[in-house]
């Protein structure tokens, strides 16, 4: 039995999804992709002029990564309206959303409104995957906006999060000098597991100079303004941190420091193969959900 959806909001990547899923003979409504000209007149995909049309007949609402980015609105950047994150809670009582990125006071919001809100991005299958694509981006990013190869370039890696484990091996893959930054003992161990050079974040400072490339992971001010005084203002500073990020860029750019704060890479690197990641982990959800439920059938 196939299933219907609601997908309300999001980038390119709920374009892809969308169309993933009618392909399956799924239903598939949306609301806030009018802009996307990809899924008009496709077989199983109806554009809704309303939340209330998109929503009503679906099992499970799909909405977009990031959720929002201002907590008060889904983001729908193919949307000319605006949907305010309380106005939808209200009207999804009873029903299943799946997004990523979810605010802590957004779960808090759909829990008092009776809605199961799933975080797509807590699920750690989708969030290694998704590193995937953001490593590769970071690194189409510095290919196109250094005039040196990659390789024996010196590259700074700040984090060792899941972004930095993958990004550290396919930058030694193009054979460049990796050091990571980071804090955790752990992480150090790893660091020299790996054959990577491995500094403190705290101790950051003049040992900036060396690198040509730094590229932040980290959702957090660690490049300020007193530490950007010893980066090379040749350096290629890239900062791949949801906000508040990890640089400061206003001062980057009055210190003539090429800076790139490059948001949701895998939406724009990527979007077929992530679309596919997120379908494949909503599936595999809602078998979960089923199963639990007695409503799973083998």
């Amino acid at each position: 039995m196939k299933t219907k959806y609601a997908i309300i909001g999001g980038d390119l990547r709920n374009i892809k999804l969308a169309n993933l899923l009618a392909k399956e003979k799924n239903i598939v409504y949306t609301y806030g992709l009018e802009k996307a000209e990809e899924i008009k007149k496709v077989e199983n995909i109806t554009l809704c002029r309303n939340l209330e049309q998109a929503i009503k007949e679906t099992e499970v609402i799909i909405g977009a990564i990031p959720f929002s980015k201002d907590k008060e609105h889904i983001f729908m950047p193919l949307s000319q309206n605006e949907l305010d994150i309380n106005n939808f809670m209200h009207k999804a009582q009873n029903k299943i959303v799946m997004a990523g990125g979810v605010d802590f006071k957004i779960t808090l919001l759909a829990k008092e409104k009776k809605v199961e809100i799933i975080d797509l991005m807590e699920q750690e299958e989708l969030a290694i995957l998704n590193a995937i694509t953001t490593a590769e981006g970071a690194i189409e990013i510095a290919m196109r906006n250094t005039e040196k190869m990659l390789h024996k370039s010196r590259v700074l890696i700040l984090g060792f999060g899941r972004i930095g484990k993958v990004l550290a091996k396919k930058l030694e893959g193009l054979s460049t000098k990796v050091t990571c930054a980071v804090r955790k003992k752990e992480d150090f161990a790893w660091i020299e597991a790996l054959g990577y050079q491995g500094i403190s974040i705290n101790t950051l400072g003049e040992n900036l100079s060396q690198f040509d490339i730094i590229i932040n992971t980290v959702p957090q001010l660690i490049l300020t303004t007193e530490r950007l005084h010893f980066v090379d203002k040749e350096c290629l500073l890239i900062d791949l941190a949801s906000k508040p990020g990890g640089m400061d860029q206003e001062s980057a750019k009055k210190m003539g420091i090429k800076s790139i704060w490059a948001l949701a890479l895998p939406g724009k690197v990527a979007p077929i193969t992530t679309a596919q990641f997120i379908k494949d982990t909503i599936e595999r959800m809602l078998k979960e959900i089923k199963k639990e439920k007695g409503e799973y059938d083998k």
